[in-house]
């Protein structure tokens, strides 16, 4: 009955929650004891030793002792060097792993090669090692011997008392950034907007000094010799589509693109293609590079042609770079060649010639090898695509041209351009037939 009880208090609420933490700490060091003339602490006597300069590990104080005719105080120690790590502190319950040996002066031979001790320091000895850390006879006959330099070299690791101690918890949660809702509910109540542009037809409030910040052409626009009248209230906007410019300010306010609403592919990549030409009429080079990228995700078929296009105008080398190896294959290229949006790039916006030699230079690295092909009557290497390609630009301002330009090319007896480009030739001969018809 108490535990029903209990559970219905508690049901729904949360509990009070503390927290605690245990830790273990350990410090680690080394500390090299060099003897130098080590015959003249030879026969110093048992008992006696010499001490290093004191070194801290663990917030304790430590020092080397070393015996050179041996502890006298320990057993079993005649004829042999004593060594031991001594706790200058002298704590209680100091809890240690540590490790000497005897090394030659440049410290790249060892003596000896003992492994980590384990020992707690404790009243009322405060030093622990070797007794018989090395035999004096064999110390004495080491070529070392003479110069009379040796190293000991300790180890040593310290832990520390284990430690608990309470975790504060820190009730206040900081939210995260929001500076860019605000300004997005700034820009879509427009309370505060010094600037209306007219975007065919439809108004879209924002603020001057907001744009002014964000790019520099709406700065110049709005407060450089090229701003417009102060008894201007509305800037008129004819050549962009009203749902582009407001996808343009949404990113100026907020550093983002705004949630695709559109659920038909073409009409997607045609909104990211009018917004990279605002992005890049408006000097806002985030948003370039961001239509760009997504551009270059949706090339197909009837995009490839336009996207090449403005990758062309607008110096976007990634989004042309992945046009042309999309064009590439023959089968690819017949197709595009053949689309609406092609043939609508040629009357309007021609492609230059550096442009055309970009294609076909990548047409040969896709299809290299043309000539063994055409020698066996390979069908696949008939010439028709380039042919084609080179007359639809060249057919662009009539067929009078097009004629003419067949007929000098006739008269200098040239072949027509092969589709597959394997020499530089080539490449010059479609590019100068393209020159020759501007």
């Amino acid at each position: 009955m108490a535990s029903n009880s209990s559970t219905a208090v508690n049901h729904g609420q949360r509990l009070p929650e503390t927290s605690s933490r245990c830790s273990t700490e350990i410090f680690t060091a080394a500390h090299n004891f060099e003897l130098d003339n080590y015959p003249l602490l030879d026969d110093m006597g048992a008992d006696k030793y010499v001490s290093s300069s004191v070194f801290t590990v663990g917030g304790y104080d430590w020092t080397i002792r070393f015996y050179p005719d041996g502890d006298g105080n320990q057993k079993n120690c005649g004829g042999n060097v004593s060594a031991f790590l001594y706790c200058s502190s002298q704590a209680n319950n100091v809890k240690t792993k540590f490790s000497l040996n005897l090394l030659e002066k440049k410290g790249k031979i060892g003596l000896t090669k003992y492994g980590l001790l384990e020992h707690t320091f404790s009243p009322p000895t405060y030093d622990f090692g070797y007794p018989e850390f090395f035999e004096k006879s064999r110390l004495r006959s080491s070529p070392e011997f003479k110069t009379g330099c040796f190293i000991i070299r300790c180890v040593l690791t310290v832990t520390k008392e284990p430690r608990t101690e309470e975790i504060k918890r820190n009730l206040t949660v900081v939210p995260q950034p929001n500076l860019q809702d605000h300004l997005q509910q700034m820009l879509k109540d427009g309370q505060g907007a010094d600037v209306t542009f007219s975007v065919s037809g439809r108004l879209l409030n924002a603020h001057r000094y907001l744009l002014a910040a964000r790019s520099p052409v709406f700065k110049a626009e709005l407060f450089g010799p090229m701003k417009e009248k102060e008894t201007q209230t509305i800037i008129e906007i004819d050549d962009i589509e009203p749902s582009v410019f407001e996808a343009l300010l949404h990113f100026v306010y907020t550093d983002s693109l705004l949630l695709d609403d559109e659920h038909n592919k073409q009409d997607r990549v045609a909104k990211f293609q009018h917004l990279l030409v605002a992005a890049d009429r408006y000097g806002l080079e985030r948003l370039r590079l961001l239509c760009e990228s997504k551009l270059c995700v949706d090339i197909d078929m009837d995009t490839v042609a336009v996207s090449l296009a403005l990758a062309e105008q607008h110096h976007c080398k990634d989004l042309k770079e992945a046009c042309v190896q999309f064009m590439a294959p023959r089968n690819v290229l017949q197709a595009v060649m053949a689309t609406d949006g092609f043939k609508h790039l040629v009357e309007s916006c021609p492609f230059p010639p550096l442009l055309m030699k970009d294609i076909l230079d990548e047409v040969s690295h896709v299809l290299n090898g043309y000539e063994h092909f055409q020698a066996s009557g390979h069908p696949m290497y008939d010439g028709t695509v380039t042919t084609n390609l080179n007359a639809a630009f060249i057919d662009r301002d009539g067929g009078g041209r097009r004629r003419a330009a067949g007929g000098r090319l006739a008269k200098r007896g040239r072949a027509p351009p092969m589709y597959i480009i394997s020499t530089t030739s080539t490449v010059e001969t479609t590019s100068e037939a393209m020159l020759m018809e501007k």
